[in-house]
């Protein structure tokens, strides 16, 4: 199950369980579509994947124990472990790959 992180790992930007503009790696590394487009330039920092929309889990249970209530997102906040001229970097070296070849 998605941890549903809280924010964006770069601007600290609150991503609400029903963010529509958050977006995650294959490993959930959390970012929102603003820095995924213009900073990170769809190269995830930390494993060098690519990104996708995060699903929004539904707040209602339409299965028994199904739903937020019963799996709340996490509360732990996230955040970057690589000076944003790093980033910058690795981003540059694998924007120009697509993800399904790097």
């Amino acid at each position: 199950m998605l941890q549903l992180r809280p924010n964006c790992e770069a601007c600290d930007k609150d991503l609400p369980p029903d963010a529509p503009d958050a977006r995650i790696c294959s490993y959930e590394c959390t970012f929102c579509a603003d820095c995924v487009e213009n900073v990170l330039h769809n190269v995830c920092p930390n494993c060098g994947g690519g990104f996708v929309p995060r699903p929004i889990r539904p707040t209602t249970a339409r299965r028994e124990g199904v739903s937020l209530n019963h799996q709340p997102a996490s509360a732990k906040r996230v955040h970057l472990s690589y000076s944003r001229e790093e980033v910058a970097a690795f981003a540059a070296a694998g924007r120009n790959t697509p993800p399904e070849s790097r």
